[in-house]
């Protein structure tokens, strides 16, 4: 097994999980196989009872583990299914090592930080860099490990010091570690322009030797354009490092074009001759469908815009893998994407205190969008400004896809002016509804936050051959998706609904649960209890954003009329504007 360490430099913030994904993605690329672990410094057990705005949004996984989103980056680049496991916070360490001790476990030894908690650590990443994270179950022989936040933040120095410890355990040619700093660096004549660079460096460099020692380093710097390489030549002096081992890695038009940049400066060769590893199969050959990517991302002149209506709008982080989903799966259709932020609660009438600026400006934005998307979340605020963008998009004939609670509220809203239930609601919102059309879980466990709710990858039974989903999907019978939710639409009222055209068409196992809704008659209105983003990746979209998106540019008919198999090229013909366009450089592309 080899370890890759990847730390950050001065700052935190600055892309460590992007460039953590794309080292695993060029070692993968060479035909090796490669898991990741992420390590927080925070008490808290998990990312579950994190608000939006703390850390983004909370990455769910396979087995129900809330962890952070750099994980998403990990599954999406490297197309793998990670556990739990492979988040690992201080408060899990700890946690595990208390309960060991109440065991007795220790035989009465004075429990410590050194070594119990550091060996705790070792132990832990060692054992979980050995589980399969592929379909073939085969053991992992590269694990990518990052530590978050910066070297020089005092709550960091435990992990790194220890992984220290772990490279002399290992030997040389068994560990390696990234350091990414940033480097604000501005063109004149290929000098440092001030003297707060060098002392950037210098920090850099003196925690670098003081930690592992500069054999095993790599330096990769963050920056706004390329380096010049007397820059790399007094980055290489101070930090003790080769200059091959300074690696510049600046802003770039996708993060697709990030694997790339690092295999062109020939990372793969530096970590197979540091690591003492053989390449597979050349790393350049299998990137061809990265370059493909960018080339078609830089190149798409059409745009499709999505009006994405929450209410943790201010931090585009708080719905990273919503955001992904639906750049999949508008690289996929040839569109560039264009998201359109709306406060939900700046769509609520004036007379509730929203300023009128504010309420027209997000109107404004929503009746100018083609397609309208309501994910999930917590809490009765904006819920009402969310069911007005829902009754727009449904009287208007809007494509819309509302994701967990955007599924919950598109019933609400469908009961209330549609039914006639002028007080229906969710009982997460007002318990004493007369109309109780979304309804607290059996299982849910009021007593504590964390780790209560519906988690995980849960299965849903398609109960409809006509259904839109369905054909979507493939024509499946059923699919497993991941799930995130303590409330439900109540059951009992199923029928009111599919009498007036809202149809259920997608049920738990047992046929109790309410997974997949769709309108009849509409151009495309679903919504699902799950979150179909937690799955997509760049090459193969999650299909309710997919049909959001066909929805949105005016394909999904001609799309459902081929039977679901169109290629990007029939994608490109179909389009209604096709020829502002350049045809795709690639001719097959796999949709689920």
């Amino acid at each position: 097994m080899k370890y890759i360490l990847v730390t950050g430099g001065v700052i935190s913030g600055i892309g460590k999980g992007i460039i953590a994904s794309s080292v695993g993605t060029i070692l993968k690329s060479c035909g090796l196989h490669v898991t990741a672990i992420k390590i927080d410094p925070y008490i808290n057990i998990d990312a579950g009872t994190f608000s939006p705005y703390e850390h983004g949004e909370v990455f769910v996984l396979d087995d129900g583990g809330e962890v952070d989103l750099d994980l998403g980056n990990y599954e999406r680049f490297l197309d793998i299914r990670l556990t739990k496991n492979n988040n690992l916070t201080t408060g899990k360490i700890y946690q595990s090592v208390i309960n060991k001790e109440r065991k007795g476990d220790y035989l009465g030894k004075t429990v410590q930080v050194v070594p119990h908690i550091t060996d705790a650590i070792q132990e832990w990443v060692m054992k979980q860099a050995r589980v399969s994270v592929d379909d073939d179950d085969i053991e992992p022989e590269v694990c990518v490990i990052e530590v978050t936040g910066s070297v020089l933040n005092f709550v960091n120095l435990n992990p790194i010091n220890l992984f220290a410890c772990l490279c002399f355990i290992l030997l040389r040619w068994h560990f390696s570690q990234v350091v990414c700093s940033l480097l604000g660096i501005k063109k004149k004549h290929g000098e440092f322009p001030s003297s707060s660079e060098h002392t950037v460096v210098l920090e850099l460099a003196s925690h670098v030797q003081l930690i592992i020692g500069s054999s095993c380093i790599i330096i990769m710097c963050r920056c706004s354009s390329p380096l010049e390489t007397v820059v790399k030549e007094k980055i290489s002096m101070f930090c003790h490092v080769e200059p091959s081992q300074v690696i510049c890695v600046q802003d770039v038009s996708s993060i697709y074009r990030v694997p790339l940049l690092l295999e062109e400066q020939g990372v793969v060769n530096y970590f197979c001759n540091r690591l003492n590893m053989s390449v597979k199969m050349s790393p350049r050959k299998m990137l061809t469908k990265w370059k493909e990517m960018a080339d078609r991302s830089d190149r798409l002149l059409e745009h499709v815009t999505i009006a994405l209506v929450g209410k943790y709008t201010k931090l585009a982080d708080s719905y990273t893998s919503v955001i992904k989903a639906l750049e999949h799966s508008a690289l996929a259709i040839n569109h560039k994407l264009e998201v359109k932020y709306i406060d939900s609660e700046d769509l609520e009438p004036t007379t509730l205190g929203v300023e009128p600026v504010k309420y027209h400006e997000a109107w404004q934005k929503l009746c100018s969008s083609q397609g309208v998307l309501v994910p999930g979340g917590f809490g009765a605020r904006g819920t009402e400004g969310k069911m007005l963008a829902i009754n727009w998009a449904r009287k208007q004939n809007k494509p819309y896809l509302g994701v967990c609670l955007g599924m919950q509220l598109a019933v609400c809203e469908f009961a209330r002016n549609v039914l006639g239930w002028k007080d229906a609601n969710s009982t997460e919102f007002n318990p004493e509804s007369k109309y109780p059309v979304v309804i607290e879980m059996p299982e849910h466990n009021p007593g504590q936050m964390g780790g209560t709710m519906r988690l995980g990858k849960r299965r849903t039974v398609f109960k409809s051959d006509t259904s839109v989903m369905k054909k979507l999907y493939g024509n499946v019978d059923f699919i497993d998706e991941r799930h995130r939710h303590r409330f439900e639409v109540n059951p009992a009222l199923k029928d009111y609904f599919v009498k007036h055209g809202l149809q259920f068409v997608g049920q738990d196992v047992q046929g109790e649960r309410m997974e997949i809704v769709e309108l009849e008659d509409h151009c495309y209105f679903v919504g699902v209890q799950y979150h179909p983003e937690f799955t997509s990746r760049p090459i193969k979209p999650s299909p309710p954003y997919f049909g959001l998106l066909l929805a949105a540019a005016g394909k999904l008919q001609s799309y459902l009329s081929k039977g679901c198999q169109l290629s990007p090229r029939d994608m490109y013909c179909c389009s209604s504007s096709g020829s502002s366009s350049p045809e795709p450089d690639i001719t097959e592309l796999k949709f689920p």
